[in-house]
């Protein structure tokens, strides 16, 4: 019975120290594994969001005052038409990018929503501000003026955010 002990003991140390590498590879091979597809998955995904930071930059500059403003024949317009106008546009590049939120961060898209939702403010209280008689042309240089000597604004900031979030792809 000895003897089959002495035998057994060593065999049982063999085997548990085999077990113990065999299941440290198989882990470090799991890993590996992971790893490779989740390499894979970021160079499909990487060009994807790069170019949802690159729409959702475009919106943000496309919502501001000046690009508003370009492409509108503004004197053939009441205020009220304008401001209209305005807020519709900014609503429809808003609502045009909304899919692209899934690709950027929850704060990145805060600062997306909030600035949309400034910028509108902006318009609505700048035409509230206008003397009664005033034109849209009145309007429209109010807007780009204030708009000019604000400061930092919403849209500066979220575009900020985004280009900072871009660049922890590259």
């Amino acid at each position: 019975m000895i003897e089959v002990i002495k035998y057994c003991i060593p065999a049982l140390i063999v085997l548990l120290a085999t077990w113990i590498v065999m299941y440290k590879l198989f882990a470090n091979e799991q890993q590996k594994r992971e790893w490779e597809l989740k390499k894979a998955a970021q160079k499909e995904i990487s060009p994807i969001r790069l170019r949802a930071y690159e729409r959702l930059a475009l919106m943000l500059e496309r919502t501001q005052p000046e690009h508003l403003l370009l492409d509108l024949d503004i004197a053939s317009m009441t205020v009220q038409q304008l401001q209209q106008r305005l807020l519709q546009t900014i609503r429809l590049e808003f609502d045009h990018n909304m899919s692209q939120q899934i690709y950027v961060s929850e704060q990145v898209w805060d600062e997306i929503t909030n600035a949309r939702s400034q910028m509108s403010g902006f318009v609505a209280a700048m035409a509230l501000q206008l003397p009664e008689g005033s034109t849209s042309l009145d309007y429209a240089k109010t807007l780009l003026t204030a708009y000019k000597t604000n400061g930092e604004t919403a849209n500066e900031k979220a575009l900020h955010a985004l280009k900072a979030e871009a660049a922890t792809l590259l």
